[in-house]
């Protein structure tokens, strides 16, 4: 008997149609695909989500998705199941089923049709709200605000606002997820929104938090934000031990979640939506969603790259899906709506060059505007048929930014130290305009041997240092690394208290005074050549003409140790009114701005200002450009790839099994700090690739053109033309 089940695909939903000849399940789909006894986790890479209404059951047609994930060449499968709505026949006593679903369960059927198209199923559910029989039930599951009410749903009045940390998630839903799990027997069960909204005053809350820390919950205004985090002051006691109670409330929670997953299912996961620790994530998570879906406001394209990059820092290489939205994400919350092409593919390219595989996210199983599919199609099925190219083993890269969550806890309160994260976009927006590849580093993983690829560690204001983690850093650089460091960095402990001087006084050749200058109001750098050769130092490359220009806007007062070279120094504030009076008070000041020294085979680099800040702020060119020659200094050594290419393409390297590849990503275009992309503007580059030691190439490819370009190799470096980059390409190298 034949067991093939052959469904007809022309099928119409909301005037979309795709057209075919038959859809056969239970045929192998992906000849690249992992090897059979690969964790599941491993094999799928690439996704569809559909987060499905209520009114979805008996609307929407299963046999029309089944057969759009065959055409796509989807692996995996994301669908809603549970939670505020259930989309099967639940017999859990107020898990409200959808009112459309009567006796009928299309989600059974469509998990059926998609573990015989070999996909990996995992089901979503939705905790974070709940309707009035729950409340009338169990009011002490509803969440409370600091007024003492129970929470409306902000967006749906008729719901309520459940209590993340109390019986409705750790009682209610565990019964839910055990349900699913022995019901339909999917790979994980993923929960969003399942960490609550804010801080919650229930009677469970504030027993658990007493109890935990002896205080009373932190307060809140009228935004739901803590009083301490309003004003900043992140030093109240109360607002810093609820940071850390409602970790361990939600790790507890996670770890339930997942032992009794694992205990009806041993190979199935329970994956949260986000976690307030990336260290914990990383520890503990086989497989995560990065759920950063689009673009809003004034986010830069590269913003889902670097929430991947975080991510890896911690997880190593095992598996990250990035989730993205074919909809606009913006406040006003348009659903239904479709984004412009171009910025879908320019998202999405942004993720998967930095390693994350791609999933789409519908809402709702009916179609009203169905240009996006076309699109995804194209993107998947490339990705498919260069999936080898895709199973990346390994970054290439030898520069390291440093992240912080430690600092983002428990610095900010000072007006200086304003629009902290500002600092990192700065420096990240320089790298991505160098074309030079590097990775994220998290500031509790810095042992030698987690170090080692790295040549040049850059910190961005990492202010919050503790003792050992200065004492890692010096060790760094005593093993032959170099430093480039801004502003504050190290210039408080763990908890965010001031020291007497910087962790890091003796490698920066610096002492801090405990003045902070600023905001600086028309002050500049002034660029020196060396007075005794006439040369400009490195650092001031394509800038030997500039004499001076602007500054940033804050600085440390810090007093050097040693002699330093002076290439950039202060050109002190002055008056900016009335037009007659705008002139220096003073000559060249012989006070620095960039302290640059070698250590060992090491070298050092600090700004006392926030140059990196004023960057991203003010997008000035001068400051761009003596970022990136500052980098480059200060890593002593030729990248393993180079790219000459106008405007703005974010470079990374990846090795595999038996190639490696190089992902350009063009950025270049009008809308790249304000979306959405209207069009996509091609772009001709150079590449330089060097070829990795004991390895021969036997061939080159770019791989989203379908070419095989004309190349030579001299010296152990590749070089190509790679013409016309629309969104994204790849160069592979075929290696043995």
């Amino acid at each position: 008997m034949d067991r093939r089940i052959f469904i007809k695909t022309s099928t119409a939903i909301g005037g979309a149609t795709l057209i075919g000849n038959s859809l056969a399940f239970g045929e192998s789909m992906d000849p690249f695909a992992a090897p059979p006894d690969a964790p599941w986790f491993d094999r799928s890479m690439r996704w569809a989500q559909l987060a499905f209404v209520e009114n979805d059951p008996g609307h929407y047609d299963p046999d029309f998705w089944l057969a759009y994930f065959k055409r796509i060449h989807a692996d995996g499968a994301l669908l809603s199941a549970g939670g505020v709505v259930a989309f099967y026949p639940t017999n859990i006593p107020l898990h409200h089923r959808s009112d459309w679903l009567g006796t009928s369960d299309p989600l059974g059927y469509l998990i059926e049709g998609c573990r015989k198209l070999n996909m990996s199923v995992i089901l979503r559910t939705d905790p974070h709200a709940a309707r009035q029989d729950v409340y009338e039930a169990h009011p002490d599951w509803i969440a409370v605000s600091a007024d003492g009410k129970q929470r409306r749903h902000w967006a749906n009045p008729d719901l309520w606002v459940t209590c993340a940390l109390g019986p409705y998630n750790f009682e209610f839903m565990t019964q839910v997820n055990n349900e699913i799990i022995e019901r339909y027997q999917p790979e994980a069960i993923f929960s969003n929104r399942w960490g609550g909204h804010g801080i919650c005053y229930c009677e469970h809350c504030i027993q658990h938090f007493k109890a935990f820390s002896g205080l009373a919950l932190p307060q809140t205004n009228q935004s739901g934000l803590s009083t301490a985090m309003a004003s900043g002051d992140k030093n109240d006691p109360a607002y810093r031990q609820y940071r850390v109670w409602r970790t361990n409330r939600l790790k507890e929670l996670w770890f339930l979640w997942d032992a009794e997953i694992r205990r009806r299912k041993p190979t199935a996961r329970f994956i949260p939506n986000g976690f307030p620790d990336k260290l914990i994530t990383g520890q503990h998570a086989d497989f995560f969603f990065a759920d950063q879906q689009a673009r809003s406001g004034v986010i830069p394209p590269w913003s889902l790259a670097k929430h991947a990059k975080e991510l890896r820092a911690t997880m190593g290489m095992k598996p990250q899906v990035g989730i993205f939205s074919v909809g606009l994400e913006e406040p006003y919350r348009w659903k239904d709506s479709v984004q412009s092409n171009a910025e879908i593919r320019v998202w999405v390219a942004e993720g998967v060059a930095n390693g994350l595989r791609p999933c789409f996210v519908k809402f709702g199983g009916f179609i009203y505007d169905k240009r996006w599919m076309e699109t995804v199609e194209k993107m998947y099925v490339k990705y498919y048929e260069n999936e080898k190219y895709l199973r990346n083993t390994s970054p290439l890269v030898r520069v390291g930014v440093v992240y912080s969550e430690q600092t983002t806890n428990n610095y900010g309160g000072e007006p200086w130290q304003k629009n902290y994260r500002d600092h990192a976009y700065g420096l990240y927006h320089a790298l991505v305009e160098d074309h030079l590849p590097f990775e994220m580093v998290n500031d509790q993983l810095l042992e030698a041997e987690q170090l080692t690829p790295y040549k040049l560690l850059i910190l961005p204001n990492i202010a919050a240092l503790s003792d050992k983690q200065c004492g890692q850093l010096t060790k760094f650089v005593e093993n032959g690394g170099s430093l480039l460091a801004t502003f504050e960095t190290s210039r408080y402990d763990e908890e965010g208290k001031r020291r007497t001087d910087f962790g890091l006084s003796d490698i920066f050749g610096v002492s801090s005074s405990d003045a902070v200058e600023g905001p600086l109001q028309n002050s500049y750098l002034r660029l020196k050549a060396d007075p005794q050769t006439g040369n400009f130092h490195p650092v001031l490359k394509d800038l030997e003409d500039a004499y001076r220009i602007i500054n940033g806007t804050h600085r440390v007062n810090v007093n050097p140790k040693s002699d330093f070279p002076s290439p950039v120094t202060l050109v002190p504030t002055y008056p900016d009114l009335p037009m007659e009076d705008v002139y220096p008070r003073t000559g060249d000041s012989d006070v620095r701005e960039l302290y640059l020294r070698d250590v060992g085979k090491g070298r050092i680099a600090y700004f006392p200002g926030d140059l990196d800040r004023a960057f991203w702020q003010i997008m000035s060119p001068d400051h761009g450009k003596l970022l990136r020659n500052t980098i480059r200094w200060a890593l002593n050594e030729v990248p393993n790839v180079s790219v000459k290419c106008p405007g703005v393409v974010d470079v990374t390297t990846w090795r595999q099994e038996k190639s490696m590849t190089v992902h350009l990503v063009n950025l270049t275009n009008p809308m790249m700090m304000k979306g959405p992309f209207r069009e996509l503007i091609p772009v001709d580059a150079v590449v330089e690739v060097a070829i990795p030691a004991n390895t021969r190439v036997t061939a080159v490819k770019l791989l989203m053109r379908g070419e095989k370009p004309a190349y030579k190799i001299n010296g152990g470096i590749v070089s190509l033309s790679v013409p016309h980059i629309t969104d994204h390409e790849i160069v592979a190298l075929d290696l043995v």
